[in-house]
């Protein structure tokens, strides 16, 4: 069968755009603080279902990162965002939520550095103002913050000090 049209009016042959990507689940809530946990849990399996069928789809991946990150289970969410950004890394949408994640997680320096990368693969202005927004909002939540978390600096010497007090404690115990 051929994917050609023709126009009646000019007897021009229409190309019609080839079968498109399979359609992503429809998300199940509209406030992601009010959804059932079961309806959740059947939408992530769903997901998860939908991501086997097709495991080249950064979409559906990120889909899933999205339902893992409002059942509050980070480690899943990352997970998924991370899969969905190595599947398709110019993916906005996978890059974007992978940035938001990390902004919710409060690991501010590297939500930046995410959310920078989201808005040098943003394609239209939409995109581009979404991705400004997040990172405006990083900004205010940086300079009024108290801490931004990185581990920077190694915890064995204040290890070894907590483990020597312990042991002195114990020794001064012992005597008593």
């Amino acid at each position: 069968m051929s994917n050609a049209v023709v126009s009646v009016r000019t007897g021009a042959v229409l190309e019609t755009p080839p079968p498109s990507r399979p359609s992503l689940p429809p998300v199940p809530w509209r406030d992601p603080y009010s959804v059932n946990s079961k309806d959740l849990a059947a939408y992530i399996r769903q997901l998860e279902a939908a991501c086997l069928e097709n495991p080249r789809s950064a979409d559906l991946r990120t889909c899933l990162g999205m339902a893992h990150a409002v059942n509050y289970d980070v480690y899943k969410s990352i997970d998924a965002l991370e899969e969905a950004r190595s599947i398709d890394p110019e993916n906005f949408w996978a890059q974007l939520k992978y940035a938001e994640l990390h902004y919710r997680l409060r690991a501010l320096n590297r939500a930046e550095e995410e959310t920078r990368q989201a808005a040098d693969l943003a394609t239209n202005p939409f995109q581009l103002a979404i991705a400004r927004k997040l990172m405006k909002d990083i900004r205010e939540l940086q300079h009024s913050s108290i801490r931004n978390v990185e581990w920077s600096k190694p915890l064995t010497v204040p290890a070894l000090v907590l483990t020597a007090m312990f042991v002195v404690m114990f020794v001064v115990m012992g005597w008593r």
